[in-house]
């Protein structure tokens, strides 16, 4: 069997599924084939241009231009539907050339551009394979549901109604694991987590996070943490974004209470070593949090897609959501005070990879 898992560069929130994905596929099926790509670059320059390309400038220089374009190609409806058109017009030869070169058996997608296609594509009769989408938003999920797509795998429960209400009400769906790192599914204790990664063993441990990009307010949320006593360490992960580690290394290197980290691939353990996140863009990194059970804070970005996500989970109530920094100290303080919660509901849920391997054999029942 040959699966292709369609992603794109343009974070974490699409690549880490994909790679996570395909080594549980290899885990639980060693004969499978798996096929990693791009999927935004057979789609054509414009499409990357506007999908991937963009990002790097309007996340930090004209943030504005991300809620304009979020609201013009995802939230208003007669825009939308055109928006979805013409990427499949303009993105679908594409595609449907990458699928033919690869002979796959069943399609993954990470990335909601690359899945809307898919969806339209098979709807239109041009792909008679089995399309799986890998939702890792909470909400927001215009293009990465559709009645085109066999089977939708969230990481919320909380999307089911928003995916049958994009998708139809009898669109399959299925809460799974597999999109985060596994050993998130792996209790480890905070003592050992500390530990490993050099941290104080008392007092309290904030970890700041602007995801994958370095995007939004970390500076504020580091100075803020660092007004509470009982704060031993400010941790903050910078991604691949080296202007803001040089920036803040400039201004907290000497501050023995601030610890500056790029990229890591050590989630797991910062995520049970930490008292608290506070981080920027959600998706992935507010699941993690929910895995290990840590208080969630979202504050200073809530941009296009990132808006709608921070209103859902004020609503479901999986993570506190801070507009403003005057607001973001007593927002760490209910969390610290909160302490850690129950996760033992991520332990029963089938793997994304059995459910992929499973459309590729055929229809899928809803779970």
């Amino acid at each position: 069997m040959r699966v292709l898992i369609l992603t794109a560069s343009v974070g974490e929130g699409h690549d880490l599924p994909a790679r996570t994905l395909a080594a549980q596929l290899l885990a639980e099926s060693p004969t499978v084939e798996v096929v990693v790509e791009d999927g935004l670059e057979p789609m054509g320059k414009l499409v990357k241009a506007i999908s991937a390309d963009a990002g790097r400038v309007v996340f930090f220089r004209f943030q504005w231009v991300w809620d304009l374009g979020f609201w013009f190609f995802a939230q208003a409806r007669p825009t939308r539907w055109l928006s979805q058109t013409l990427l499949t017009r303009i993105g679908g030869n594409g595609l449907v050339k990458l699928i033919n070169d690869v002979q796959p058996d069943v399609i993954a997608s990470t990335y909601p551009n690359t899945t809307e296609v898919l969806g339209r594509l098979r709807r239109l009769g041009r792909l008679d394979i089995p399309v799986c989408s890998a939702i890792t938003d909470l909400a927001a999920l215009d293009y990465w549901a559709g009645p085109g797509v066999d089977v939708h795998l969230i990481t919320h429960p909380e999307s089911i109604d928003e995916v049958r209400r994009v998708a139809g009400p009898n669109a399959r769906v299925s809460c799974v694991h597999g999109f985060t790192a596994p050993d998130f599914r792996v209790p480890l204790d905070a003592a050992v987590a500390r530990a490993r990664l050099d941290l104080p063993a008392e007092g309290k441990v904030v970890l700041v996070s602007g995801g994958g990009w370095g995007v939004g307010d970390v500076s504020g949320a580091v100075d803020e943490a660092l007004r509470l006593e009982e704060v031993s360490q400010v941790v903050c992960l910078c991604g691949r974004n080296d202007s803001l580690r040089a920036t803040l290394e400039t201004r907290f290197g000497t501050t023995r209470r601030v610890r500056i980290e790029g990229f890591t691939d050590r989630m797991p353990e910062w995520m049970a070593a930490a008292d608290v996140l506070v981080h920027s863009t959600g998706g992935l990194t507010v699941l993690e949090a929910l895995m290990r059970g840590l208080p969630a804070i979202s504050y200073g970005w809530g941009r296009g897609h990132v808006r709608v996500n921070n209103a859902a989970y004020r609503r479901f109530g999986l993570a506190d959501v801070v507009p403003t920094r005057d607001e973001l100290l007593p927002a760490i303080r209910r969390a610290l005070d909160r302490g850690r919660t129950s996760v033992d509901g991520f332990q029963s849920l089938p793997s994304a990879a059995s459910m992929v391997l499973a459309a590729a054999e055929g229809p899928i029942s809803d779970r």
